[in-house]
């Protein structure tokens, strides 16, 4: 039997107070009967008979129901915001762990407006909108109550109910490809915009800030364009609601004084059948006004769909026990995100507990998007990454997370102090791991010229310090409770002479403590420290073995020259390493 994803479990909890909503909605729209029955009272009998103690019993009874309409009201406005509140609940976690898995699986997808989907439908499932549809049924009722009034009167609101509701049908035609192409336009736009002012310091360096609005105001006036033409029609339509609904209510006195004047209803009855037709009309009215909500939610419901249907649960998974950090790649095969382009083929290689590895290779030669599938940030096309044996998408990812230390290329602060960062936000870290971890990484006294020392606030993506600064926090959160497996991207591309010395110092200490390290570099004094080094070109393995056979055996001298030009990214300044150079290393 198939399980239910977290979707589904999130809108089958809404069912109950969906049911309990419509229960409601029957009394509350029975209830909406008090006001005409009043009037037809006060026409029909307190002005004919002119006896106050009936207006007093009749208007006293009008206003204990009125309490109780209200009580109603009340209540299932409550339910369906209590049941939003759980909704929310179901959802949030399992949709922001999806978010995270597509986005790593496809970056720049702009996954994250699933986020906000969650609040779109909540949003609509606990506001009028709902509500409307609530009532709607109900409709008829009135429109029963109309015919029974006069023949001609049912008719009326009944043609009136007809042109509304095709009025809320045109509506919905006429504006749904253009608000769904604005929907798309503005994601796009808000999209470049802030990926763009993630570098606002290149744009006024550069001087690119013209050409750069340009560009979003080209997506930002193509959302415009789209948004004001489904405004337009949406206009158009509500506009003829208005003219229809005063014209009814026109036609509903006209027809109801006419047969007034026929002697074949009361008057009292023409002003009820006036309000009657009113409360039938309004939810019509209603749905029309709130359309442009339930056509975002449907959207948004759309894409949380296609979000669980693409990403399955995170299963539960069996604790396994710490790994000594031996890794094995077994036919490696990696394609670009949403494209079948390859990025790795047929990549192997092994090192065992202790050992350190270098990754070398020219620009584009796939050295990052190994080392993103080495920590399991990305899954392969074909074949397996495995830690001691085990796949890496076998571990639970919290399990898996405390024994691997990741520094990418591009070091991402979150928002919050340096010790925070270095601790992964754990719950109640112990100080004396984060200060081993910064110590480790050579950043301590870094730390502690800090304006507020590791109580600093780094900012957003770490805005507040410096490349060198944040790449230094950045290695002491990847050796945070000493890691089994540490895996670091270019680890000194920021670091001035102190940064390197401590970078190697770090490195030399992990591998006493008998920790597995992978490094990709084009520094020859970080090649030194390397028990063995992966040369990969156009995404395959040139050359894998032992750092001493790349650089030593003579008989080995044209993969040595290209092992070193991979190293340095072609550049020919790079010295071959001699036996002294390894050993001082």
């Amino acid at each position: 039997m198939r399980q239910k994803t977290s979707l589904e479990t999130a809108y089958g909890r809404f069912r109950s107070t969906f049911i309990a909503t419509v229960v409601f909605s029957f009394f509350t729209n029975l209830l909406m009967f008090v006001g005409p029955l009043y009037m037809l009272q006060i026409y029909d009998r307190v002005l004919s008979s002119r006896n106050e103690m009936t207006l007093i019993m009749i208007s006293a009874i009008a206003i204990a129901m009125l309490v109780s309409y209200g009580l109603l009201e009340f209540t299932r406005s409550r339910l369906l915001v209590r049941a939003g509140m759980q909704f929310d609940e179901v959802l949030a976690n399992p949709v922001f762990h999806r978010v995270v898995k597509q986005q790593t699986a496809l970056p720049g997808g702009n996954a994250q407006i699933a986020l906000s989907d969650i609040d779109k439908v909540r949003e609509f499932m606990t506001g009028q909108g709902i509500l409307a549809f609530f009532d709607a049924p109900w409709v008829p009722l009135f429109l029963a109550l109309c015919f029974a009034f006069h023949p001609w009167l049912g008719l009326v609101a009944t043609i009136g109910a007809v042109i509304i509701f095709g009025l809320a049908l045109a509506n919905e035609f006429a504006t749904r490809n253009a608000l769904q192409d604005a929907s798309k336009a503005s994601q796009g736009a808000n999209h470049f915009v802030n990926t763009t002012m993630q570098n606002a310091e290149v744009i006024r360096a550069l001087g690119m800030e013209k050409q750069l609005t340009k560009r979003w105001l080209s997506q930002h006036d193509d959302m415009l364009v789209h948004q004001a033409k489904a405004s337009d029609r949406a206009g158009s339509i509500m506009a003829s609601s208005k003219f229809v609904r005063m014209s009814l209510q026109v036609a509903i006195l006209g027809t109801g004084a006419y047969l007034a004047i026929q002697q074949l209803i009361s008057p009292g009855i023409m002003i009820a059948a006036s309000i009657v037709m009113g409360r039938a009309l309004a939810p019509v009215e209603q749905a029309v006004g709130q359309w442009k909500q339930f056509v975002n939610a449907r959207s948004s419901h759309k894409r949380l769909k296609q979000l669980f249907a693409n990403i399955s649960e995170q299963e539960e998974r069996t604790e396994l026990p710490e790994p000594k950090g031996n890794l094995k790649v077994e036919q490696l095969f990696a394609t670009v995100p949403g494209t079948r382009d390859a990025l790795l083929r047929g990549i192997s290689f092994s090192i065992n507990q202790g050992e350190v590895l270098a990754i070398i290779g020219p620009s584009g030669s796939g050295k990052s998007s190994l080392v993103r599938h080495l920590v399991g940030a990305m899954t392969p096309a074909a074949g397996a990454v495995r830690l001691d044996g085990t796949e890496m998408h076998h571990w639970d990812p919290e399990q898996l997370g405390r024994y691997l230390g990741y520094l990418p290329q591009d070091v991402k602060l979150f928002g919050g102090s340096v010790a925070e960062n270095i601790s992964r936000f754990e719950d109640d870290p112990e100080d004396a791991n984060v200060v081993a971890a910064a110590t480790l990484a050579g950043a301590h006294d870094m730390i502690q010229k800090l304006s507020n020392g590791y109580e600093t606030n780094v900012g957003d993506g770490g805005m507040f310090l410096s490349g060198g600064q944040r790449q230094r926090v950045g290695l002491a959160r990847a050796v945070y409770r000493y890691p089994s497996l540490v895996v670091l991207d270019e680890p000194n591309s920021n670091l001035d002479s102190m940064g390197e010395k401590a970078l190697v110092s770090c490195i030399q200490e992990l591998k006493a403590m008998g920790k597995t390290v992978v490094l990709v570099t084009h520094k020859t004094n970080l090649l030194a420290l390397s028990d063995k080094t992966l040369m990969l070109m156009n995404g395959t393995v040139e050359k894998f073995g032992l750092t001493k056979d790349f650089f030593q055996q003579p008989q080995a001298a044209p993969a040595a020259e290209k092992a070193q030009k991979a190293a340095s990214g072609n550049s020919p300044a790079v010295v071959q390493l001699s036996t002294s150079e390894k050993d001082e290393s």
